[in-house]
């Protein structure tokens, strides 16, 4: 296809962009990004070197190959950190009001009070990890902000660079977002801070008829999630689309792309915690084998590690209440710049498109362009755009019944096929059956008479693995069958069957909390660690005690602004009359089990000599 086709398909659906009150960056077009940046290399144990300065680079060099050894990182510097002077002079700006109202950020009810204390606690150990890792200074955000309103005033434009990937039945429409910085961290009380952002949106079509295109599915990125749940149906009510334009409520700082307008409970997996959470999904499985059974599926089932105790809560602001840009809206896109085939800025220059913060964790680091991740391998969104969104197991509505005929006829043969083994093995067993039937009563054949036992018993489990197996076949045909028909009714799956956990943005009714209840989040981790080492200090004898009593203290506070005093009451009312039952059988074991030895005897023979009189 031409590229004009393709900029002309990008252009058909290209997405609208609603941003919160208060956003600083926008997206733009690479080109006057890279000029405004310098080029670096850094290499292990010796000092960042500096390739191109600034105003001297350009796309054509940033793509020049270069030789610095496997271990060299190349990363791109957007704006050097204010100095004292610099910051004083916005900061009394800022104090003196004297930025315009409509573009003030107001932030709502504290993140912390939206959680429970394992993510508080969580919180407090990556707090702390900020001050022994690679963070990106705090005032390079105020930098960043004011270098790119230079570059919006010289030109305003809002640019972003798409692609069309063709693939098994699909047309993939790419569209690819670069904003000059993150600053969800310092702007918004986010996880991190980074120059460089790349966000993607892909659109999901197939041709219905000859040259007539239908949007089907569209998956928003958000943060370094994949999988079904970042994909909704085109006619989900949930999709909200100005005529064939679908609307993305961008977080604020951050940029995630989220479907519905909202404050959204982020929460995101430590490093650090990767241990601790591969503990306890090995535990889980223990307990499953051991103690529980399930009929569900694994996957339908949640992991105990997927619980937010494990996680840092942070809050995306995506409310759209600013800057609208797209189709119709109060700034427009320019020309879309396409990305196939890719040109040498995007496959030939691995590096970070910002600061390299030499954070462990990466977080603070700057990503690498939209092809590649931060270590050079290929991003799966850039290979497999079809299946980043869990999109590779389903056919365009057009090759379902294709698929569907296709996936009876194997059945069918794999049914035949079975058949003809069952009829095999079952006249091999009885074969076996008959010799062995002949064995019987004869000593010296014993040996040969255990052989032909333990034979019968393997070819006995062989066929009954394969019958299963055929009964399972008849079942899945009946029940493509059956899909079938609902498929030719022109009916279609559920419009969220694929999504396991849908985000949704923070209900009203959970974020009407008291300012009494955000500061009290706020302390309560910090209340506890200072209360623990009182304890130690000054009354070790009582520890046990004192932690149980704080405890019990803080958990009243919490479900007294939560509104849950008689919630609070009964759980307390249950684990006390449990731990009491556990206090008397510790007590009076040996009578509770003479009692129930007598009980479970009586009950026996009372059931037995039932039995006799029916």
């Amino acid at each position: 296809m031409s590229q004009e086709t393709d900029r002309a398909l990008l252009r058909r659906f290209e997405p609208v962009i609603r941003f919160t009150r208060g956003e600083q960056f926008f997206p733009v077009n690479i080109e006057r990004y890279v000029w405004a940046s310098s080029l670096w290399v850094h290499r292990p144990q010796q000092f960042p070197l500096r390739l191109v300065p600034e105003s001297q680079l350009t796309l054509e060099r940033l793509a020049e190959p270069r030789a610095h050894g496997s271990d060299a990182v190349y990363y791109l510097k957007f704006i050097e950190p204010l100095n004292i002077t610099e910051m004083a002079r916005i900061r009394l700006q800022e104090s003196l009001g004297l930025k315009e109202s409509h573009d003030v950020f107001r932030a709502g009810p504290g993140r912390l009070a939206r959680v429970g204390y394992g993510s508080r606690f969580v919180d407090a150990l990556f707090s702390l990890s900020l001050l022994a890792r690679g963070r990106v200074p705090g005032d390079t955000a105020v930098a960043a902000a004011l270098a790119y309103r230079r570059l919006l005033a010289e030109q305003e434009q809002y640019c972003y660079y798409g692609r069309v990937v063709r693939r098994n039945g699909w047309l993939t429409l790419q569209y690819w977002f670069f904003y000059p910085y993150n600053n969800w961290r310092s702007g918004y009380a986010g996880a991190n801070d980074h120059e460089g952002d790349w966000e993607m949106v892909c659109v999901y079509v197939y041709e219905d008829e000859p040259g007539q295109l239908r949007p089907d599915w569209i998956a928003y990125a958000s943060h370094d999630f994949s999988g079904d749940d970042l994909r909704r149906r085109w006619d989900d009510p949930e999709l909200e689309k100005v005529g064939e334009h679908p609307v993305i409520y961008a977080g604020a700082g951050s940029h995630a792309s989220y479907f519905q307008r909202g404050e959204y409970l982020a929460e995101l997996e430590l490093p650090f915690l990767r241990p601790v959470v591969q503990f306890v999904d090995r535990l889980q499985l223990i307990w499953e084998r051991i103690i529980l059974t399930y009929d569900s599926k694994p996957e339908d089932r949640q992991k105990w590690s997927e619980y937010s105790i494990f996680r840092v809560p942070f809050v995306d602001y995506a409310r759209g209440d600013g800057l609208a840009i797209g189709p119709g809206q109060e700034r427009e896109w320019d020309e879309p710049q396409l990305l196939d085939p890719p040109p040498g800025w995007v496959s030939q220059y691995r590096g970070l498109w910002g600061l390299f913060a030499r954070d462990p964790f990466s977080g603070e680091n700057a990503p690498a362009g939209p092809m590649y991740n931060r270590d050079g391998t290929v991003r799966h969104a850039w290979y497999d755009p079809l299946g980043w969104a869990g999109l590779d197991k389903v056919p365009p509505p057009n090759q379902r019944a294709i698929f569907i005929q296709r996936q009876r006829e194997e059945i069918e043969s794999r049914r035949a096929d079975l058949a003809g083994k069952i009829e095999v093995l079952s006249q091999e067993l009885r074969g076996l059956g008959v010799e062995l039937a002949g064995m019987q009563g004869l000593p010296h054949l014993r040996q040969a008479q255990e052989r032909q036992q333990k034979q019968i018993a393997a070819v006995s489990t062989s066929l009954n693995g394969l019958q299963a197996q055929l009964a399972a076949d008849e079942a899945l045909l009946e029940a493509i069958n059956l899909y079938a028909a609902r498929v030719q009714a022109g009916e279609r799956t559920p419009l969220r069957a694929h999504i396991r956990r849908a985000h949704h943005p923070t209900s009203a009714e959970s974020l009407r909390l008291n300012r009494f209840a955000e500061f009290w989040a706020a302390v309560s981790v910090g209340v506890m660690m200072v209360s623990f080492i009182l304890l130690v200090l000054f009354a070790r004898g009582y520890l046990l005690f004192g932690l149980a009593a704080a405890i019990s203290l803080m958990v009243f506070i919490e479900a007294s602004f939560r509104r849950r005093v008689t919630r609070f009451i009964t759980s307390v009312t249950i684990g006390l009359a449990v731990v009491s039952a556990f206090v008397l059988l510790f007590e009076f074991f040996w009578t509770v089990v003479v009692v129930a030895v007598l009980a479970a005897g009586s009950y026996t023979m009372w059931e037995n000599i039932r039995e006799l009189r029916r």
